[in-house]
Formats: C-alpha cells, sequence, structure tokens
C-alpha cells in the first residue's frame, strides 16, 4: 500500500459524492424542463391546475433540500482539495453556482412563484404565457451553464490527488 493512499481514497470518494450531488441536482432540473415546465408554462393560468388545490405539485422540497447538500459537499471538498491540483475545478464551478443560485433567488423563484400562483381560470393570459416563455428560455440557458460547470468540475476527478499546488505554479 502506497503511503497516504486510503487518505487519497477518501479524497476521491468526497469529491465523487460531490460530483453526484450536483449531478442529481441538475438531473431534476432537466427532468423539470422535460415534462413540468411545458405544460404548466403552455397557457397559464388554465396550464397552472397542477400545482394548485390540496394536491399540488410540491417542487420546492427537493430544491430546498438539494441546494443547502450541494453546498456542504463543495465546502468539503474545498477543504479537502485546497492544496491540490483540483482546487480550480471545485473553486471554478462554486463560485459561479453562487452567482447561479444569487440569480435564481433574484428573478427565477419569484418569478415562478408569481406565475404558478396566479388564481386559476379557465383562459389563458397571453402577457403570463410570454411571460412563462421567458422563464423557460432563461432556465434553459441556465440549465446549459449548470450542465457546463459539471463537466468542469467532473473534469476534476482526472488530476491526481497527490499532486500538490505550489506557490507559484498554476492550478
Amino acid at each position: 500500500m502506497v503511503p497516504g493512499q486510503s487518505t487519497n481514497t477518501m479524497k476521491d470518494i468526497i469529491y465523487a459524492i460531490c460530483c453526484l450531488a450536483f449531478a442529481i441536482m441538475i438531473g431534476g432540473a432537466v427532468y423539470e424542463h422535460l415534462n413540468i415546465v411545458p405544460q404548466w408554462s403552455a397557457a397559464p393560468p388554465v396550464s397552472l391546475s397542477m400545482f394548485q388545490g390540496e394536491y399540488g405539485l410540491n417542487p420546492e422540497l427537493f430544491w430546498m433540500s438539494i441546494h443547502p447538500v450541494n453546498i456542504i459537499l463543495f465546502a468539503a471538498t474545498l477543504i479537502i482539495h485546497w492544496k491540490t491540483k483540483r482546487r480550480k475545478n471545485v473553486l471554478i464551478t462554486l463560485i459561479a453556482y453562487f452567482i447561479i443560485l444569487i440569480i435564481t433567488s433574484i428573478y427565477f423563484v419569484p418569478e415562478l412563484i408569481s406565475i404558478t400562483s396566479t388564481t386559476y381560470t379557465t383562459s389563458s393570459d397571453s402577457g403570463l404565457t410570454r411571460r412563462a416563455e421567458l422563464w423557460e428560455i432563461l432556465s434553459l440557458a441556465r440549465l446549459g451553464v449548470l450542465m457546463v460547470l459539471s463537466i468542469i468540475l467532473l473534469t476534476g476527478l482526472t488530476k491526481q490527488v497527490n499532486k500538490l499546488v505550489t506557490e507559484g505554479t498554476k492550478a
């Protein structure tokens, strides 16, 4: 056994779990964009019935759970890999993810709540439909960025843990 091998294996596992959690989040977003968003955005407020009533869809549980888990895993991964060549991959992804979370809290969540909480009627509202279409387009762009970030994060797994970053060298 190579000295430090079990430590490196644990570092690899933590990094992989961070990648997995990030991919699960992206998977949830892909699922929503394929199966849910086209339905509710088709002709609001008529198409919003899936969110309303006693048995309305409640996707908040997933999103309110996955983001804190991701942040904790990113923090742990960054700390563990601070002096390795993987730091750059984790930092790029984490910083961009924080920016996306801020944009999400400023625009995406309030706009989604505003649209989906509109009182149900039997006719569609063209203004509301345009807002839903814009939300969907911007959300797909956000999802595309997250996918690129996932690739950046995953490529960090190809870097050796025992290769340390030293002052004056590139990560």
